[in-house]
């Protein structure tokens, strides 16, 4: 095959030096139309390499010394809490990312616990940093809401909050489409010996759920209740003065869909608009449009299901309270739960350190988190208009660099410091 390929090539180059030698190109006769050039076929283009699965996949450098970071005793002494409270999951979950093990975390899960230390000496002490790819940061907000709901059906609460419905449940989705056992879980319910999907929000909105006592509260406002479910737990006002806390427990099967997106879109949120491409913009046209309300929320199929919290606070995927300012919300396959961070971003009171206690159905990939803000109006402000980029660096365990040496890469960069400079030049607003 060798030598015909290469004999092949031969002629070919010598058909082309003889074309290209003559003086009188060929023409077709006067009147005739030339034959069409024959189309050459695109060259097959090579497959894309699956994305990474978790952070070594995606690589990772090592970070500047903590040290160098600008850690505040306060806000020091507030992560170090939290992250002490996140220890007892910490030390038995297994880490997605394939950074640490559970057992590299129990030094500083030790010197955690020691009373009136320095708390920015911990996490020099302690830890090491680690950028993942390139470290670019992408950075938005949750809260947690305050609505107006009552425990009982009383005039002017009509909107029910459900809890969890005997009906839905869990299945392997090979098993549910009658295949093989994939190992992935899907929800539904079982109607006539089948599995189905799950009823999606405009059944629910029609009354799938009504008068079986699924009904764990009523709140005033479709909307409010809306983002609650958005943002995964939030408080109710009751009308005696006091608060009812309630938090995720499931959701109907669909995936999440953010209408704000949609809006945007089709042009009535954003630019040339009067309204902000923000919650609150989404919240002032869903109000100023009561006509378009529900069809525009109901293109989010998915349904959140909600218990009591009886302690009073959301509680994060770690099982441990979530804390305003300090908590984030992250992809497990890239930061390690537990883990604190660093960002560095372009909106200075999302600078700081942060441990990643949550985590969020839209909140997938490297560097990318969403930070909780607590409970309130300022809370929710602020939450809703977070958009900040940067750079961030995850806070491994002392030795844990060393060990993961062979897969370490070298990633073009900026020295940190110049790269924290130039982020905080240029504010997103």
């Amino acid at each position: 095959m060798r030598g015909g390929s290469i004999r092949l090539g031969f002629a070919v180059a010598a058909t082309l030096f003889v074309a290209a030698c003559s003086t009188t190109p060929h023409r077709p006769p006067h009147g005739e139309t030339p034959p069409p050039a024959r189309s050459q076929p695109k060259p097959a283009e090579p497959p894309k390499p699956p994305p990474p699965r978790n952070a070594v996949e995606d690589g990772v450098s090592a970070g500047p010394p903590v040290s160098s970071l600008d850690l505040s005793a306060d806000q020091a002494l507030a992560v170090r809490d939290a992250f002490k409270a996140s220890c007892r999951s910490l030390l038995k979950r297994k880490d997605l990312t394939g950074l640490t093990q559970p057992a590299d975390w129990a030094p500083a899960c030790a010197a955690a616990t020691v009373q009136d230390s320095d708390p920015v000496a911990f996490f020099q002490n302690q830890f090491e940093t680690a950028l993942v790819a390139n470290g670019a940061l992408f950075a938005t907000g949750y809260y947690a809401p305050e609505i107006e709901g009552s425990r009982t059906h009383d005039a002017g609460y009509d909107v029910p909050v459900y809890r969890r419905p005997p009906d839905l449940v869990e299945m392997d989705s090979g098993l549910a489409a009658g295949g093989a056992p994939t190992g992935k879980k899907v929800r539904g319910r079982m109607q006539d010996g089948q599995f189905v999907p799950y009823y999606d929000r405009a059944a629910i909105d029609a009354g799938a759920l009504a008068n079986q006592g699924l009904e764990i509260a009523w709140v005033k406002d479709p909307v409010e209740l809306f983002f609650l479910e958005i943002q995964g737990s939030g408080r109710l006002h009751l009308p005696d003065g006091s608060y009812m806390w309630i938090g995720y427990d499931t959701q109907n099967g669909y995936s999440y869909t953010g209408i704000g997106k949609l809006m945007r879109d089709r042009g009535l949120i954003g630019p040339n608009t009067t309204y902000a491409t923000s919650m609150q913009g989404i919240k002032a046209y869903l109000a100023d449009h009561p006509d378009e309300r529900q069809s525009l929320m109901e293109e989010n199929k998915s349904v959140v299901f909600f218990h009591e919290l009886p302690g009073g606070a959301p509680l994060g995927a770690m099982g441990a309270p979530v804390v305003g300012h300090v908590s984030v919300a992250a992809d497990p396959s890239f930061i390690p739960m537990g883990a604190p961070i660093w960002l560095s971003a372009d909106r200075p009171e999302a600078t700081g350190l942060w441990v990643a206690q949550d985590t969020g159905g839209a909140i997938k990939g490297a560097n990318r988190v969403d930070t909780y803000w607590g409970a309130g109006v300022i809370a929710a402000i602020t939450a809703g208009g977070m958009s900040a980029h940067g750079q961030m660096l995850i806070l491994v365990p002392r030795g844990t660099l060393a060990k993961l040496e062979p897969a370490l890469v070298q990633q073009p960069q900026l020295p940190y410091q110049q790269q924290t400079s130039a982020s905080r030049a240029t504010p997103q607003r």
